[in-house]
């Protein structure tokens, strides 16, 4: 997530946690408008390499402006996909650092037409890639009142979801809702009692962005298959921006490999399941000055890990 200037957000932390060497090779998983991207290449000889994806399409039209940079390649794409396109496009080795900024970068959200925002009227898109999968309308248009209301719940952690979710089918048997700002509304009215400093549409609009984009399990998919792809004593760092996505790195740096449970007092103890990441230092926030200048940067939580 970006600043208003595309200021990267914990931009110093992102560098101080990746331990960026100056002949490494590291993936910026989330190369949004290039912030971080553009600080790592600071720090890299000729011999450095960087990998950039990203599956928004705005995003592969901002690296071509460093498509004459040797050092650098772009691979248009969800993070997702990382531990494959490694094996692909570089299949001699691993990285010695993989970098994730989640969430939606400010261009995103200062956009109308990408319907991301309650605070700017655009169609009710929210589709990081605007040529796949289905969009926000689309699919309040058609799901029923529970699963809107669980989707609601669930991903934005709204305690008032099933209200919301009944004025939601009410009002689309009025009219369609096709725009941010008719939704905002919906919501403003179904919700009795507001949080202060937050708009009642804010948990509504993060629900469903991350539903209709899968961002949780893109997530959960990359933390699974990431680590077999990384050199030894490689860095992960990820920047979460709430609680659900905060928690599956938290858990992911500090579980091992397997789930097992192993049955106390056997004779002859299994060995213990490998462990593949560790977790590095305490989670890191932004000071006071980042939260003035970017006030998107104040829910920020950046955890560090380290391959086995």
């Amino acid at each position: 997530m970006e600043s208003v200037s595309h200021v990267p957000v914990l931009r110093d932390a992102v560098l101080e946690g990746l331990a960026v060497r100056a002949d490494g090779f590291y993936v910026d998983g989330t190369f949004g408008r290039g912030g971080h991207s553009r600080a790592i290449l600071e720090r890299l000889g000729p011999e450095g390499r960087l990998l950039a994806m990203d599956r928004d399409p705005e995003a592969a039209a901002s690296a071509e402006a460093l498509a004459d940079d040797p050092r650098f390649a772009f691979e248009a794409g969800p993070f997702s996909t990382m531990a494959d396109t490694l094996r692909r496009r570089f299949p001699e080795r691993g990285p010695d650092g993989v970098f994730l900024d989640l969430g939606v970068s400010s261009p995103q959200l200062d956009t109308p037409e990408r319907g991301f925002s309650f605070q700017h009227d655009g169609p009710l898109d929210m589709r990081m890639d605007p040529a796949s999968g289905e969009s926000a309308a689309d699919w309040l248009a058609r799901a029923d009142e529970g699963e809107i209301a669980d989707v609601i719940y669930h991903y934005g952690e709204e305690r008032h979801s099933r209200r919301i979710a009944r004025a939601i089918v009410a009002a689309r048997a009025e009219a369609p809702i096709t725009r941010t700002a008719a939704l905002a509304e919906i919501v403003r009215r179904a919700v009795p009692k507001r949080e202060p400093g937050k708009h009642p549409a804010t948990r509504t609009f993060q629900a469903l962005r991350i539903f209709v984009n899968r961002e949780l399990a893109e997530l959960e998919q990359w933390l699974a298959t990431i680590p077999d792809v990384l050199m030894p004593g490689a860095r992960l760092v990820v920047i979460s921006f709430h609680s659900l996505e905060d928690r599956m790195v938290k858990q992911a740096l500090r579980k091992p490999v397997s789930d097992v449970r192993l049955p106390k007092g056997l004779p002859v103890m299994p060995e213990e399941p490998e462990r593949k990441l560790r977790p590095v230092g305490k989670p890191v926030h932004a000071d006071r000055e980042e939260q003035r200048i970017n006030p998107r940067s104040r829910s920020a939580v950046l955890r560090v890990g380290e391959r086995l």
